[in-house]
């Protein structure tokens, strides 16, 4: 199981966000600046972000982002959801009969990787923005 680079950038830049918005909109630079993540990349996560409803940006010379709504009603799996990102352990489909192999039949091991992908999804489910917001605070560029 791996999550793509742009299901973990996008929580990076959340985090981030969620740490100054209450402050002012926060441009994609200094999240850039602050994370080491391309504009270019955060552009296109934001893109996705926005158009589901995470985040709203800003326009002006003070402009930027900022959540949609409150960071304790944002939950990882919405985030990842925003931007495509699925967490999956096997190949194949749940409701599939045929398995991961290509073969009639799922592997021997398929109920073990099914069930580790529930308990993933599962926390993920549970964990805020919030949450990962209080574990560290830090100082604004």
């Amino acid at each position: 199981m791996k999550l793509t680079s742009k299901g973990r950038y996008a929580v990076m830049a959340l985090v981030d966000l969620a740490r100054f918005d209450n402050i002012n909109p926060v441009s994609l630079r200094d999240i850039s600046l602050r994370q080491g993540i391309s504009i270019d990349y955060l552009e296109q996560i934001f893109s996705k972000l926005k158009k589901n409803n995470i985040v709203k940006s800003v326009r002006g010379n003070q402009g930027g982002y900022v959540l949609s709504k409150n960071p304790n009603d944002i939950k990882l799996t919405n985030i990842f959801h925003a931007v495509d990102e699925k967490v999956k352990t096997v190949q194949c489909k749940k409701d599939s009969k045929k398995g991961c192999n290509g073969k009639a039949t799922k592997c021997i091991t398929h109920n073990l990787w099914d069930e580790l992908e529930n308990h993933i999804n599962s926390f993920f489910e549970k964990k805020s923005l919030e949450d990962l917001v209080q574990n560290k605070k830090e100082s604004r560029l």
